[in-house]
């Protein structure tokens, strides 16, 4: 999912910091390395994590950031579409005086000067229109990542957790008992705030 990249990215770099950790906890001789039968990785290292697949998916915010980016892509698009039909009716009405011989060479030359200039003025606005979606969508997706990392600092106020990985298919995480499957409380967590802020903006 092409949405998720922000989110894995920065996960990775946990994960680093997580093994590099890991690694120098469990040295021989160390005080602070222990087995652990509990599931957790070390001991004295609360470990949990969240399905993002499954977050996303049941996310009001997630779903109502979507719907924006289709409606801007729509209008977008919209704005696209008719520069292309008004250069096609151009280019149509251009075909038609020549083959109808209503127009000079030197005309003739003139309007495919204005129509090959119109060419690219829409070729210009495309990737205009493209680069500006891109922005929008990272943007949203800046404010998603946030919202998130915002909400899971007062969720773990307590600090009851060391690290919170972020799980989903693909990624570097290749098991996970389900006991440190915290995605269901954080779901519901996250769409209370966010129902409760849409509402104190009504």
């Amino acid at each position: 999912m092409k949405n998720l990249s922000l989110i894995l990215n920065a996960v990775l770099i946990v994960a680093v910091g997580v093994l590099f950790y890991l690694h120098f906890a469990s040295v021989p001789g160390s005080k602070k390395s222990k087995s652990s039968d509990s599931g957790h990785v070390a001991s004295g290292v609360p470990i949990v994590y969240i399905n993002i697949d499954t977050l996303l998916n049941h996310y009001d915010y997630y779903a109502d950031l979507q719907n924006e980016m289709l409606d801007k892509q729509s209008e977008l698009e919209a704005q696209l579409n008719s520069r292309t039909r008004t250069y096609d009716n151009n280019a149509k009405d251009y075909q038609d005086k020549v083959n109808k011989g209503l127009v000079t060479r030197r005309e003739a030359a003139d309007l495919e000067q204005s129509l090959y200039q119109e060419q690219q003025e829409i070729l210009q606005l495309r990737d205009q229109l493209a680069a500006q979606l891109a922005e929008e969508e990272q943007v949203r997706n800046r404010r998603l990542v946030e919202n998130i990392m915002v909400f899971l600092k007062d969720y773990n106020k307590d600090q009851r957790y060391q690290y919170i990985f972020s799980n989903s298919f693909g990624s570097n995480i290749l098991y996970a008992g389900d006991s440190l499957d915290i995605t269901a409380s954080v779901l519901e967590g996250l769409n209370q705030r966010y129902r409760a802020q849409k509402e104190s903006k009504k």
